[in-house]
């Protein structure tokens, strides 16, 4: 039998520059954007009749949205367990594949490739950052130079053998503002009878 893996919640490991991504899309959403959409939706309410007011009933499912995102912002920053890549590691923690790592491995067809194992909320495939849950990670775990691992994935199994493993700074996009964002708009209707520009 397997061994089960209901050991509680699993832990969000991410780096310190996902950590900040994070804690700055939440100031944004409850700093600027929810009060910026909160001030529509009331321009809006004060329009009159909310069953056939589009500025309402958008606003108010965009406040949903935006309370959505704040509830799972808030568990994912409240389970963070930070590891930074650029910490001193000793014995085989500095030469085998962790959270964390760069590695470079030769595909099936020697084919070099390199990736960096980072947190769920970090992925960026177009800078080659894969979730440390990803199959390609789990392949890749506790490997170090010349040894070889076996990647199951749904195209089929493939034999990587691990070139390089290093541990650096790790560059994540910072969290930038929506270029849709309510919060962005510099007019807005004050009054009943105003139009929005278009």
């Amino acid at each position: 039998m397997g061994t089960s893996m209901t050991k509680g919640p699993l832990k969000n490991y991410i780096t310190p520059g996902g950590l900040q991504r994070l804690r700055d899309e939440l100031r944004f959403l409850l700093t600027r954007e929810r009060p910026a959409v909160t001030e529509v939706v009331a321009w809006a309410a004060s329009n009159g009749d909310r069953s056939e007011n589009a500025d309402y009933q958008y606003g108010k499912r965009r406040l949903r949205q935006i309370d959505g995102r704040i509830r799972f912002l808030t568990k994912r920053i409240d389970a963070a367990h930070v590891v930074d890549p650029e910490s001193p590691r000793s014995g085989p923690a500095a030469t085998r594949v962790f959270f964390g790592a760069t590695v470079g491995y030769a595909d099936g067809h020697g084919v070099e490739q390199v990736v960096t194992v980072v947190g769920a909320d970090e992925v960026d495939l177009d800078r080659r950052h894969v979730s440390w849950l990803s199959p390609l990670a789990r392949a890749l775990m506790k490997a170090g130079p010349g040894d070889r691992v076996l990647l199951h994935a749904p195209a089929g199994s493939e034999e990587l053998k691990i070139l390089e493993v290093r541990y650096e700074r790790i560059a994540v996009q910072p969290f930038r503002e929506p270029p849709g964002a309510e919060s962005a708009s510099k007019t807005r209707p004050r009054s009943p009878g105003a139009r929005t520009p278009l």
